[in-house]
């Protein structure tokens, strides 16, 4: 029985070195998607203390939760998952006591 090398199915030594070079690239950028989303996050709990911190200062407990409830609204559009991450990002946001 003999093997064609460019049968399909088949990848030659090119074509694999292509395509790891391609997954090591979408790997790269994947790491740069993450540090700018932990950077955001970071500036966006720290933004949301402050709020929190004000909003208490001023007795303005209706509007901080009727913000949180917008929170959840604009992450529904992921379903399941967008509501857990809404979640995760108010208790990041939530000041400390």
């Amino acid at each position: 029985m003999t093997v064609q090398l460019d049968s399909p199915g088949i990848a030659s030594v090119d074509e694999a070195s292509s395509t790891e070079a391609e997954l090591g690239h979408m790997f790269d950028q994947l790491k740069a998607l993450d540090a700018q989303i932990l950077e955001v996050i970071k500036r966006r709990s720290e933004l949301s203390q402050r709020i929190g911190a004000a909003a208490e200062a001023a007795a303005a407990t209706r509007e901080a939760q009727a913000e949180e409830m917008a929170v959840l609204n604009r992450f529904q559009e992921l379903g399941a998952d967008g509501s857990a991450l809404a979640m995760t990002l108010l208790r990041l946001g939530r000041t400390r006591a």
